[in-house]
């Protein structure tokens, strides 16, 4: 959805069954998922990516009139391989690029899986559609329920040049510091294709996404999270945007080789 659409505010029970369908799906309980995610007009489809031939379980309104008339976001789990890790798109539109960005992330490593906004964070009212920084949004209970299985995350964001002039981008932990390791292997394999990384663990950097409420549930679950700011080049350049994806490969295929450790209470 664009800034001028409108945008549904998802209920606690909406949010819940979303969370709960995506959950079942992990589990391998695809027809029970189906039917919690029916509940709220959700459906699952098959699809396969033609450029790599992976499936994907994707999560998605059922309309036969639109493609996301309430703005709620999509989720795809694989199907070929048990999910490691997630990328979270969360400001599609607004980001511009990232919502492309994930799907190339996704493609890099299995065991992915693929969270994205369904509106322009300036979609609702207020900041209604903000998912980074609402708590109350589907994209969020879906987040949380990766974080509480374990799965580390990557969230993608992009800047204007105006805003990070002396890197190209910006890599953090959010609020914990469950990733610091990984955070380390990513921003060196971004060195090494000769981006300029600010570190927020390292200095004090512009956009560490302190305040990212995904950062701060995946902090409470102990769970490893990755706020990426990207300039614009590196989100639309094909030179630029193939370095940074060869890069952050690197840390999904640590991830695809590493068992989540299991859902917690």
């Amino acid at each position: 959805m664009d800034e001028d659409t409108g945008y549904r505010r998802p209920g606690r029970e909406d949010r819940t069954a979303v969370a709960a369908g995506v959950g079942l799906l992990l589990d391998g309980r695809r027809e029970q998922a189906a039917e919690r995610l029916a509940d709220v007009d959700m459906e699952i489809r098959t699809v396969v990516d033609r450029a790599d031939g992976r499936r994907y379980a994707e999560v998605a309104d059922r309309s036969e009139s639109a493609r996301s008339p309430r703005g709620w976001g999509r989720v795809y789990v694989p199907l070929d391989s048990p999910a490691r890790w997630s990328v979270q798109v969360p400001h599609p539109r607004a980001d511009s690029g990232t919502e492309k960005l994930g799907v190339d992330v996704l493609r890099g490593a299995a065991g992915g899986v693929l969270v994205v906004a369904g509106a322009h964070r300036e979609a609702g009212r207020g900041d209604a559609s903000d998912v980074a920084h609402r708590r109350d949004t589907v994209f969020h209970a879906v987040c949380a329920e990766l974080f509480r299985r374990g799965l580390p995350a990557l969230q993608l964001h992009g800047f204007a040049p105006s805003s990070v002039p002396d890197h190209d981008m910006v890599a953090s932990t959010g609020k914990g510091d469950a990733g610091r390791a990984d955070g380390r292997v990513l921003a060196d394999a971004l060195r090494e294709r000769d981006f300029t990384v600010c570190r927020a663990w390292v200095r004090d950097c512009p956009l560490e996404g302190r305040s990212n409420v995904q950062g701060r549930a995946a902090a409470a679950a102990g769970t490893p999270f990755l706020h990426l700011e990207l300039s614009r080049a590196a989100r639309t350049r094909e030179d630029e945007g193939r370095a940074a994806l060869d890069a952050i490969a690197v840390l999904t295929g640590e991830w695809a080789a590493r068992p989540p450790r299991g859902p917690q209470d």
